[in-house]
Parts: structure tokens; C-alpha cells; sequence
């Protein structure tokens, strides 16, 4: 059997691996607990899995010498994939406007 290969997918491995560990997470709490908790859950489940990540890392837009936002990622992990953690159980807009700014700050492409 031919192995299926997307090639228009960012990090297919990576997201995979994250993905799981997000349904992992959000199958044992459900929406139960503080937005803390499903960090720290996170947090653990990744350091378990070998992904590298930093956690609550600062970004900031400057243009010039001028400092034009800032904000603070839930997860920047292996330096590609930015990791917003929303409670709930559907995304609004400002959710991904959220994420999308992230991504434009840093120049990274999947989030």
C-alpha cells in the first residue's frame, strides 16, 4: 500500500503529535477547569512527548525605533507553531485575529 504524504501541510509530524495531545487533554477535563490547568496539563503532555517548547513567551512588534504591540504566546513550540489556548467549546473571531497577529509578529507560519 502507497503511504499518503500530504506536501501542503506545515510540519505534518509536529502538528499531528499536538493535535493528540490537545484531544488527550481536552478528553480527560472537558471545559471544566481553569485556562491554568489545561497549561499545565499541556505543558507536561509536551515535555513527555520530547517537543521543545517555550512557554508564555513574550513577542513584540517594533517598527523602528518604537515599540507598536506586544503579547505574551501561550506556546511557541520548537520555535514553528505558535499554541493559543482558548477555553470553550467553539473559536470567535477575535480568537483568530489573535493568533493571526502572533503570526505576523514573529514571521512564523502555523498557529
Amino acid at each position: 500500500m502507497a503511504e499518503l504524504i500530504r506536501k501542503d501541510l506545515l510540519y505534518p509530524e509536529l502538528s499531528y503529535k499536538i493535535v493528540g495531545i490537545l484531544f488527550e487533554v481536552s478528553n480527560q477535563f472537558g471545559y471544566r477547569y481553569e485556562k491554568r490547568y489545561f497549561q499545565r496539563t499541556i505543558a507536561s503532555f509536551l515535555k513527555d512527548a520530547g517537543i521543545q517548547f517555550k512557554e508564555q513567551a513574550p513577542v513584540k512588534l517594533i517598527i523602528g525605533n518604537t515599540e507598536i504591540a506586544k503579547g505574551i504566546i501561550d506556546f511557541l513550540i520548537e520555535e514553528k507553531i505558535i499554541l493559543e489556548i482558548k477555553k470553550g467549546d467553539r473559536f470567535l473571531k477575535r480568537n483568530i485575529d489573535q493568533v493571526n497577529s502572533y503570526l505576523q509578529i514573529t514571521g512564523l507560519q502555523l498557529g
